[in-house]
């Protein structure tokens, strides 16, 4: 969007949230950046590992982190950070300015400084807090930047907001791959492991499990899937995965409705049957997958009361659809308001926020929920803010 088209205030706001972003990402670089590493890990402590044939969607590198620990569990943690399905989507990033003054932006496309504070120590990455049932497993936390909920292997041309030819390089899959061979050769042999995402990597969890797996981890058999916040209805996933994303046959093919979540997890349980825990969370109004949909709906990229409750009631059928391909499935429904109020709706995602050790009305938090179910005590906590199902 040019310049003269914004209101004054959007101006100023975009101004704010460039500088806020910016000064944040400079403390971290030259305060809490983590260290890249060189050797063996030290335990308890998260590194940076550059991945050479990684690329992020601006073309700009690629890594990984990685925290070793005591136990011989692993958590294969797929990050967030959006999607973009069209020439539209893919020309307009996230980028502070944009964010504080509230316009269109669907995707992180780099791993500049700033991102780190989305990928670790906070929520089921923290470190020193003995609330954190996982604080002592090993953890991969597999970045995102790409768009393309870790499945592309495409290069997309388009045009950018400034007229100017550009390319998005839909290579999640490829940086997925190549994370996993890292993943492997630090954490070769797990006894347990847990595959989580939020957001964008909620999707991807049951994408690219079975690929993990079967590829990297044929061996265990203690495996529990959580996606938090997955949800987001659209009608040509199929045709976007294929001809926009570039993903492989075995990623497209088993795509069949609007909800891609649902498709993948129908899949993934025709594959592996009751062999894996099944974990969803979401909260029930999320203000910002809403204003996904509205886009995907309406191409407004906003939310509201009326769209919210749409979205909520997409939920429950959501809900209803996943307990029928295993009555097994587990979920955590939590109803946090957004604290943005002017938007509304509840918050996006907790597993990586301070919002994983909130209790909820029921009296247990996701750390407690989740810790749980890693050992097999699989419950429905929240299921009265939906009022659906036992």
């Amino acid at each position: 969007m040019q310049k003269q088209n914004l209101t004054r205030n959007q101006i100023t706001m975009e101004y704010i949230g460039d500088f806020v972003e910016n000064r944040i990402g400079e403390r971290i670089e030259k305060r809490y950046e983590a260290p890249v590493l060189e050797g063996m890990p030290e335990k308890q402590v998260w590194y940076r590992i550059p991945i050479p044939e990684g690329l992020s969607g601006d073309g700009s590198g690629y890594h990984i982190y990685l925290k070793k620990a005591e136990s011989s569990h692993l958590c294969v943690f797929l990050s967030g950070g959006g999607v973009a399905w069209n020439e539209y989507t893919a020309a307009r990033p996230v980028t502070g300015a944009k964010v504080a003054a509230g316009l269109p932006n669907y995707y992180w496309n780099n791993l500049r400084p700033f991102t780190q504070i989305m990928n670790i120590n906070t929520g089921i990455t923290e470190l020193g807090n003995p609330r954190n049932p996982f604080e002592h497993w090993n953890i991969v936390v597999i970045t995102y930047a790409t768009g393309d909920f870790h499945v592309g292997e495409a290069d997309f041309p388009y045009t950018a907001e400034d007229g100017s030819q550009q390319v998005l390089h839909f290579h999640g899959h490829i940086n997925f791959q190549k994370a996993m061979k890292v993943g492997k050769s630090f954490f070769p042999d797990p006894d347990k492991i847990l595959i989580a995402g939020d957001s964008a990597g909620a999707f991807a969890v049951p994408a690219v499990t079975n690929e993990i797996l079967e590829d990297y981890y044929p061996e265990c058999r203690d495996v529990t899937l959580l996606s938090d916040s997955a949800q987001l209805l659209y009608r040509r996933w199929r045709r976007t995965a294929r001809e926009v994303w570039g993903a492989p046959e075995s990623v497209w093919e088993p795509l069949h409705s609007s909800n891609i979540t649902v498709d993948w997890y129908r899949n993934l349980h025709q594959i592996w049957g009751d062999r894996l825990r099944y974990l969803y969370a979401g909260s029930p109004r999320d203000y910002l997958l809403s204003s996904y949909y509205n886009d995907v709906a309406n191409k407004s990229y906003t939310t509201n009361h009326e769209i919210q409750e749409i979205y909520f009631r997409q939920m429950r059928q959501m809900l209803k659809e996943l307990k029928e391909i295993t009555d097994r499935f587990g979920f955590f429904v939590y109803n946090f308001r957004n604290l943005r109020m002017m938007l509304g709706g509840t918050v996006h995602t907790i597993v990586r926020h301070r919002n994983f050790y909130f209790r909820t009305r029921a009296g247990v938090s996701m750390a407690e929920w989740l810790g749980d179910a890693v050992n097999g005590k699989i419950r429905d906590i929240g299921m009265e803010f939906l009022d659906v199902l036992p």
